[in-house]
């Protein structure tokens, strides 16, 4: 079992990163590099801090106005055995998981193996949000992402449909 993230901080309430109050982790260390990252301090794969899963998860108990917690980054699929821990005893108790991820749903599928466990973080996650950010399709007037390439993926729709499901979020 996993008990530590590396991760480039955490946002303890939040209103922008999914609906309602949620408590956001950054992970730190991401492969896509994207030209005008939100985050570029979280690309290192070197940097941040080791946190404990269990310290997180008493922040979150901790506050009785959170609705969920939130996977940012840097890239999480890059420790999703860690995310994936931190994704199941959150859900056990009662909170939804979103995640950001550069990579695409599809390529999570197809990639995904015993070794690095993207798919079995990714049936963790409640909704998805995909794809690289893209400078030149950067959007400000969207909801909880960047640029218009990204999609927000109900995820347990599309593993029950096998067809990408959006979310309404």
């Amino acid at each position: 079992m996993y008990t530590k993230l590396r991760v480039a901080g955490i946002i303890k309430e939040s209103i922008v990163d999914g609906p309602g109050i949620r408590l956001v982790v950054f992970a730190q260390g991401c492969p896509h590099n994207c030209e005008g990252c939100h985050n570029p301090h979280t690309h290192s794969f070197n940097g941040g801090n080791f946190i404990d899963i269990d310290d997180i998860l008493n922040e979150i108990r901790n506050n009785p106005l959170l609705d969920g917690i939130t996977l940012s980054g840097g890239e999480p699929f890059e420790q999703a055995k860690a995310f994936s821990e931190l994704s199941k005893r959150a859900k056990k108790e009662g909170y939804n998981i979103i995640s950001y991820t550069g990579y695409t749903y599809e390529y999570i599928v197809s990639h995904s193996d015993e070794k690095n466990k993207w798919l079995e973080f990714l049936e963790e996650i409640d909704i998805l949000i995909d794809g690289r950010f893209e400078l030149s399709k950067k959007n400000m007037l969207l909801k909880y992402r960047g640029s218009e390439n990204q999609r927000i993926i109900d995820v347990k729709k599309t593993l029950k449909e096998n067809s990408i499901q959006m979310s309404n979020i």
